[in-house]
């Protein structure tokens, strides 16, 4: 008897440390959750430290700030600012479309990845049609409120922004919004796109498979786009499209 009774406790002393054991590891993984929610939470927003860098609206139309941040990151090429919404980041290049899907501005490892220009771009926006990418994060991060212009009403609400260059500010005039697959062969080949006739097929393709748009004179202005996941499927974008003009006192 006394046998089985030792037996007795020590099964219990095993039992009571697994379960000490799986507690501790359901608790570190809950910490673990909660850190990494946190960290694509706030990797999804400029914060303080970067929005120093931040431009303002000049009368000569340069950006001094916007040079001291690319002497932090030479990839840094602008900054881009959608009116009353989250969107309000920098913009990096870099050698591929891959490079910045996991890094940040500052070249470290994010999940939220940066707002990054297609590499096939020209760098200064002088391609007649310029593609952007940013991650669909929650809460708006990145380019998450892109997907909000979906909604009739707030299509209709938003519709300026400005994208600040280190010589050069822009307005940007948002006039159509649609849904594309991401192997589509023009939204998504902006090596193709060289010429003003190039940049009117793909207003065609994309108002093809719009779902809403304003009639604005676009006449030779050029064009960007600013391009996110569409959760609900797995290859859907949701691809804002917008002019850019050269502001006041901007050749």
């Amino acid at each position: 008897m006394q046998v089985l009774a030792n037996i007795s406790r020590i099964g219990e002393k095993i039992l009571d440390r697994i379960v000490a054991i799986f507690l501790i590891l359901v608790i570190l993984f809950a910490g673990y959750s909660l850190w990494n929610s946190y960290m694509l939470f706030r990797g999804g927003f400029a914060g303080d430290d970067l929005l120093k860098y931040k431009p303002q609206i000049s009368e000569d139309g340069t950006n001094p700030t916007l040079w001291d941040l690319m002497k932090i990151n030479e990839d840094v090429i602008a900054w881009i600012t959608i009116d009353d919404t989250n969107i309000d980041h920098p913009i990096v290049q870099g050698e591929d479309n891959m490079e910045y899907i996991n890094k940040d501005v500052y070249k470290k490892f994010a999940l939220s990845g940066s707002i990054f220009l297609d590499y096939r771009n020209n760098r200064d926006f002088t391609d007649p049609y310029s593609l952007l990418y940013g991650h669909h994060m929650e809460r708006g991060g990145m380019f998450g409120d892109v997907v909000l212009f979906e909604d009739q009403k707030y299509f209709d609400k938003h519709k300026t922004g400005t994208l600040f260059l280190p010589d050069q500010t822009f307005k940007i005039e948002i006039f159509m919004v649609s849904k594309i697959d991401a192997y589509d062969p023009v939204i998504f080949n902006p090596s193709s796109i060289k010429t003003m006739d190039g940049r009117n097929y793909l207003i065609e393709q994309a108002r093809q498979k719009m779902i809403h748009q304003r009639d604005i004179d676009i006449g030779n202005d050029r064009i960007i786009a600013l391009s996110t996941c569409e959760k609900a499927t797995t290859n859907g974008r949701t691809v804002l499209l917008a002019v850019i003009r050269p502001m006041k006192g901007d050749k």
